[in-house]
């Protein structure tokens, strides 16, 4: 039986990014940026799971050309999602204008993995008997940002997490930014916050604090990573997908939590300098991490 190292399951959208210098039509969601990041190195075994409807095949035919190992579960529609940012790219306002159908355990009974990833990008995109299923074969990641999102005439508006108390007790590794750290806890505080979630279940608590940096928990002490300062800011779409992906893989390949964490962080800005996907090398990563001015985040 084969196990991958990392296995991301998420639906690949159909994104609109509108900035203050340009619109830009590209695919998005956190499956379509961890593959492409993901995949430039070399030394990871990976599998991805998306769905999608079969008008955007051609998405996931390039991610195969590109040497990628892509599972397809048909969808009667793609995600279409509206991001907008203004001057200040911490801060963005979504539409959701089609949703795609959701994952179901039958997608993953011959995929086996050490970490399975889940990209949710709405409420309902994992159910919990799929979350429980998968936990049994592997580690559970999870970034929070779809479960707080509820979609009301195509618009986007922050919700709690529904079953969070039900499904955070198999989660691994859950990342949220400090908004998302809020709702789901009802804490402004990111030790008490972060200290909640580990309670809750999660074993390796992230949270993100945009260009302030990020603090990671898990359970005996606070890891502060530092952010590392861009040499221009360009396009942050994918750039929280990319911070988890950096740290999975140096998980995935035994390192210590600060040092995925700071990995995690210098693959975010390398990302936000320009637009798509994460496009660097392993060697910029850690070039960044020696040479870029850094803020630590204040706890």
């Amino acid at each position: 039986m084969h196990i991958y190292d990392l296995c991301c399951a998420g639906h690949i959208t159909l994104d609109k990014v509108v900035t203050p210098k340009k619109t830009v039509h590209m695919p998005g969601g956190t499956a379509f940026y961890f593959s492409h990041a993901i995949r430039r190195f070399s030394d990871i075994d990976f599998k991805l799971v998306t769905a999608l409807a079969e008008s955007e095949m051609a998405v996931v035919d390039d991610l195969r050309t590109k040497g990628i190992d892509v599972d397809v579960m048909p969808s009667r529609h793609s995600v279409y999602f509206e991001n907008i940012y203004g001057e200040n790219q911490d801060n963005r306002t979504q539409r959701v204008l089609a949703k795609a159908d959701p994952f179901n355990v039958e997608a993953f009974k011959d995929i086996d993995a050490k970490i399975f990833l889940l990209g949710a990008l709405l409420a309902d995109d994992f159910p919990l008997e799929l979350v429980k299923t998968l936990s049994k074969k592997g580690r559970i990641a999870v970034d929070s940002q779809g479960y707080l999102r509820e979609v009301r005439d195509q618009n986007v508006y922050p919700i709690d997490w529904k079953n969070k108390l039900e499904t955070l007790k198999y989660v691994d590794i859950l990342k949220v930014n400090d908004q998302e750290m809020e709702v789901l806890t009802g804490l402004k505080d990111i030790k008490k916050a972060a200290k909640q979630l580990h309670d809750w279940g999660v074993k390796e608590v992230l949270v993100t604090l945009g260009s302030l940096g990020s603090v990671i928990y898990d359970g005996n002490e606070f890891c502060k990573i530092p952010a590392y300062k861009p040499t221009e800011v360009v396009d942050a779409t994918g750039c929280g997908d990319t911070y988890v992906t950096g740290y999975l893989y140096k998980r995935a390949k035994g390192a210590s939590i600060e040092e995925a964490g700071k990995f995690a962080a210098a693959m975010a800005t390398i990302k936000i300098e320009g637009s798509g996907p994460f496009s660097g090398t392993k060697e910029d990563v850690e070039s960044r991490i020696c040479t870029a001015k850094q803020q630590v985040p204040v706890l």
